[in-house]
């Protein structure tokens, strides 16, 4: 499967987790569209893009379980975030729940906007290590006042790799009246997705991790009840008289659209490969690799296996995590995460990718605990 990708054969790759990695058939794909526009441009964004995006957003929401009118693509996930956070209009007062596992980038888009507005932004804190989905609920629902208005939470939180019950919390916002923005960054294609069926407000997913399409491709899905709230990253041809949800983040001047129009590249990608036996696959040697990563001095789990999908975090006893990352990159051509997180400690992110290989943890495991005992 490694010679599928385009990744460099030299580097043990265990990163999948921050910007994905693209086919050699997918990418092929998105280059044919771009000549595709450099050989007629006019009649390519003129006259055939508004078939083509259609076309697109159909074979994607039909991928993650919804309706292909009630999802636009956007450039990432954290775009959709902020679509959907400026879409709730917060006033003075307002409060926006979340917990403190977020991703860095989009507690920033929450923080600024509270700074904007006089509105809260309050940051629920969740015990690790998780044994039970309850305690992730609990602890989110017990900061929710009077003032709330919305409850934003990761489906896959980044640093920590931990699979929320986003159900669960859905479901019980849905009952206080609470309006609900997911995070979906690492979903698609990671955990299976059904959008309709999960029913939040505001759901933002990227396209270019583990469905493996190119960089640059992601989607904010929003209820029908709430598109007309939604404006757009910026104000183009869009927002003219007849201005709609789809109109208004499609028509946004020039750009190159190929990375969106080559969803459907990976979409039959991951089909041909069976997707349900990668998925499989991935959360079994996820699962090894943590496992045998605790087996070292010091290193700790953070949640059950339950909260594991295809990424594993794991607590590293170390108080120089930059240099335990450059060193394994540098010295032993490995490249993987280490977080020096300040709410549990420096943290060691696995991503397993259907490239990913036993041989792959083998390195890691090897070249690991003289890092550690040097950096300690």
């Amino acid at each position: 499967m490694r010679a599928e990708f385009l990744l460099d054969p030299a580097v043990v790759f265990l990163n999948h987790g921050s910007f994905g990695a693209c086919p050699h058939p997918v990418f092929e794909r998105y280059r044919a569209w771009q000549l595709e526009l450099e050989r007629q441009p006019v009649e390519f964004l003129d006259r055939r893009l508004p078939g083509l995006l259609a076309e697109a957003r159909t074979r994607l929401a039909r991928f993650v379980g919804t309706h292909p009118n009630d999802l636009v693509f956007v450039p990432n996930a954290t775009s959709g975030v902020n679509l959907a956070a400026r879409a709730l209009r917060l006033q003075p007062g307002d409060e926006v729940v979340s917990t403190d596992l977020e991703y860095g980038a989009c507690d920033l888009v929450w923080q600024q906007l509270a700074g904007s507005t006089g509105a809260t932004y309050v940051r629920a804190r969740v015990p690790l290590p998780l044994e039970r989905p309850e305690q992730v609920v609990d602890a989110i629902f017990a900061k929710v006042t009077e003032r709330t208005r919305a409850v934003f939470v990761s489906h896959i939180t980044s640093e920590t790799a931990l699979a929320l019950p986003v159900e669960d919390i859905v479901r019980r916002a849905r009952r206080a009246g609470l309006t609900t923005v997911v995070d979906g960054a690492h979903a698609p294609a990671h955990v299976p997705l059904d959008l309709q069926a999960l029913g939040a407000d505001y759901y933002a997913g990227n396209c270019h991790k583990w469905m493996c399409a190119p960089k640059g491709s992601g989607f904010l899905h929003v209820t029908p009840a709430l598109q007309e709230t939604v404006d757009a990253l910026i104000v183009s041809w869009g927002f003219g008289d007849d201005t709609t949800f789809l109109s208004r983040n499609e028509r946004q001047g020039t750009r190159d659209p190929s990375a969106y129009l080559a969803v459907a590249a990976a979409i039959d990608w991951l089909e041909a490969h069976d997707l349900a036996r990668l998925q499989e696959r991935g959360r079994a040697l996820t699962r090894t690799g943590r496992r045998r990563l605790c087996e070292l001095d010091g290193v700790q789990p953070l949640a059950a296996d339950s909260f594991l999908g295809q990424m594993a975090s794991v607590r590293v006893p170390t108080s120089d995590p930059d240099a335990v990352q450059r060193r394994l990159y540098l010295e032993h051509r490995i490249e993987v995460p280490v977080f020096p997180t300040s709410k549990v400690g420096p943290l060691l992110r696995l991503s397993v990718a259907p490239y990913t290989e036993e041989s792959d943890l083998d390195a890691l495991l090897e070249a690991l605990p003289d890092l550690l005992r040097a950096a300690s």
